[in-house]
């Protein structure tokens, strides 16, 4: 609801009204499955409770919030001006504020309220202010419900955008400001209050909610995350990614996941209320909408998890019964990053002293599930003692000053001067030396390749190597090779267009995997043989047995 205002804005101070503030208006369906899932019902005595719609628009969660309080005080004998501070309302625009100032006066009149109490209710209910910057009364909320705007901060002036920053340190990045109006709102609750948003969901899994899922993982509880990428759930078509995170201020605990397709609508959104207020243990699968229970949340900062809600479940079970590889001996890292791949990396083998020539693996190299070796080369700059002295090595140094302005001119360059010619990453003394497995940063599935030692990775490459273990790289080879490794990395990692997805380090580590020393001698011959002729599917039949998994669900 922010772009293109002027910074900072007093709350009498009016934006134009042609800018575009990134309101998306939701179905009133949506927001009755919403208001269901947070608690919001009117057999509670809502009077008693406070609720905060932080960007109110045009009253699309007001109005039905409204419906409720006025139920719940009638179901509890309350009269309605024991719940004049029961919702707090927040908006930007002076247009929003008085149109549902307007349509709760009419709802309240309509339901028997005097003319001059439902307007001094709609105007202690809604406010004209920001809900990241305003001077808020300090009210513990039990319910925070809503649709934040959808606008990224480097839309937004400057100075704004700087006070969003300040007042909402999870903000980082090329975040949106949605990710303020999490924080705002989850530090809003009371202990045991419950936000509930529907927004975009890439928060979830990008850099720039990283420190928001530390946040959540810190100090609360994720309850509910529901994908709804096709549903029709906004009077408008935006293509948002949009999810329902229900989020509690305690101890985490068990959490549901769900998935919906764009068959999903009212009736089955009544049916998955209805599952989960029952906390029961069985999954939910009806048209339009696949739902599990999983035994806790993903309480790192590490981008959460995406699937079927069957498939996640199966992740939270091996992650409880399962180490990380890392826990088993084994050690995760990424090629050389030159800064400058014309000059270090070449296909002449004579440009430099032979000592200084590394072979290295490249990308391309990994296709066959064998190294096939182009030819390529690092020119190294390194020894064990650091950047050797160019005066040392007449031919390096000859090559590396034909190309000094290039040197020179990088980050890495500029930084270190008289050093012009480092690598951005050093070159890990004994890497090339050592039998180690290989993946490529992009890929179709996960397909690891063993290199005996010869090589050493280009940063395209991802490498892992025994450490403090007994592992025989041809069965972890034949683990990774495997439907289970790659349900890990699929659940983890973003997708890239066409499906391919990303083996990053940071993915690899969080593939679980039992310690070697419980595979069987029959299991390793069977694995290794596996991996040797390529062989997915026979890989995967002793992986399952491994994990103690009938099947990988779809």
């Amino acid at each position: 609801m922010f772009s293109n205002l002027e910074s900072p804005l007093s709350p009498t101070q009016q934006p134009d009204p042609l800018d575009n503030h990134g309101e998306v208006f939701t179905r009133r369906w949506v927001v009755e499955l919403i208001l269901d899932l947070v608690g919001y019902n009117a057999t509670d005595s809502l009077a008693d409770r406070v609720a905060i719609e932080p960007a109110c628009g045009h009253g699309a969660f007001l109005l039905p919030m409204a419906e409720r309080l006025i139920a719940s005080c009638r179901l509890h004998g309350r009269p309605l001006s024991d719940a004049t501070g029961a919702i707090r309302a927040y908006d930007l625009l002076a247009a929003n504020v008085d149109a549902t100032r307007s349509a709760i006066s009419v709802l309240l009149i309509r339901n028997d309220v005097e003319p001059r109490t439902a307007r001094k209710l709609a105007e202690a209910w809604i406010v004209q202010d920001d809900f990241l910057l305003g001077e808020r009364d300090e009210v513990a909320a039990d319910f925070v419900v809503g649709n934040p705007p959808y606008v990224r901060l480097e839309d937004i002036p400057a100075a704004r955008s700087n006070a969003y920053r300040e007042m909402c340190p999870t903000m980082g990045g090329r975040a949106d400001i949605f990710v303020g109006f999490y924080e705002q709102g989850l530090r809003s609750l009371k202990p045991g209050g419950r936000l509930a948003y529907i927004c975009a969901d890439r928060w979830m899994r990008n850099a720039y909610g990283k420190a928001l899922r530390g946040l959540v993982a810190a100090d609360y509880a994720v309850e509910a995350a529901i994908t709804m990428h096709d549903v029709d759930a906004f009077e408008e078509q935006v293509s948002a990614y949009p999810a329902i995170t229900v989020i509690r201020a305690g101890v985490q605990g068990r959490a549901a996941i769900a998935d919906t397709t764009a068959e999903f609508g009212e009736a089955a959104a009544a049916e998955l209320s209805q599952w989960f207020q029952q906390e029961g243990f069985e999954p939910l699968r009806q048209p339009g909408i696949s739902a599990a229970w999983l035994n806790h949340w993903f309480t790192t900062q590490a981008g959460w998890p995406t699937g079927s809600p069957a498939r996640l479940a199966l992740i939270v079970d091996l992650e409880e019964r399962f180490p990380l590889l890392e826990e088993t001996g084994a050690k995760v890292g990424i090629g050389l990053a030159s800064g400058a791949d014309e000059v270090y990396v070449t296909t002449n083998g004579t440009v430099a002293e032979e000592a200084r020539m590394l072979p290295m693996v490249m990308r391309e190299d990994l296709s066959s599930g064998e190294v096939d070796w182009s030819g390529h080369y690092l020119i190294n700059p390194w020894d064990p003692e650091g950047l050797v002295n160019l005066a040392d090595w007449p031919l390096l140094n000859a090559y590396f000053r034909r190309h000094w302005d290039v040197l020179a001119a990088r980050n890495v360059g500029r930084r270190n001067p008289g050093r012009e010619h480092r690598t951005i990453d050093r070159v890990i003394e004994g890497l090339q030396q050592r039998p180690k497995l290989l993946l490529a940063d992009m890929s179709r599935r996960i397909w690891p390749v063993l290199d005996n030692g010869k090589y050493y990775p280009h940063h395209n490459l991802y490498w892992i190597h025994e450490d403090e273990s007994d592992w025989d790289l041809e069965v972890l080879g034949g683990l990774l090779l495997s439907d289970i490794a790659e349900l890990f990395i699929s659940t983890y990692c973003v997708r890239m267009r066409g499906g391919t997805l990303r083996f990053q380090a940071q993915y690899l580590r969080r593939i679980r995997v039992p310690h070697f020393s419980t595979v069987s001698a029959e299991d390793c011959d069977k694995l290794r043989a596996a991996f040797r002729a390529r062989d997915v599917s026979a890989a995967t039949k002793v992986a399952l047995r491994l994990y103690g998994v009938p099947q990988i669900p779809s």
